[in-house]
């Protein structure tokens, strides 16, 4: 891969930097222009585009819509434990409570795991 490497570098230096070169790329860029723009080649770049847009585009549409569901489903999963839900019945502290002080326990996994 090395010596193939290096050979297209060689060739694309001398037809990018030699002016025997440089005329050889406006002449590839000119028949490659013709190409392009000819009505077969663009008839058939029309036909890939309205195949794309309406056979592909349905599809994509459906994977990409299974697998942010189960995307979400998972994250659903790992975000939410049974043991770590939170209760209706918790605590909620008094507009009178200090901002740093410790609410009650209880039940909770967190508050116990984070007292000193």
């Amino acid at each position: 891969m090395g010596k193939l490497g290096f050979l297209a570098g060689m060739a694309a230096g001398y037809v990018l930097g030699a002016r025997a070169g440089k005329q050889r790329y406006a002449q590839i860029k000119t028949v490659s222009g013709k190409v392009w723009n000819s009505q077969p080649v663009q008839k058939q770049v029309a036909s890939a585009k309205e195949a794309a847009r309406t056979k592909a585009a349905p599809v994509v549409a459906d994977l990409v819509g299974d697998a942010a569901k189960t995307t979400a489903a998972r994250l659903r999963a790992q975000r939410t434990v049974a043991s770590e839900t939170i209760s209706s019945t918790a605590a909620t502290p008094t507009p009178e409570a200090d901002a740093w002080s410790t609410p009650p326990a209880g039940d909770d996994p967190w508050a116990a795991a984070s007292r000193p």
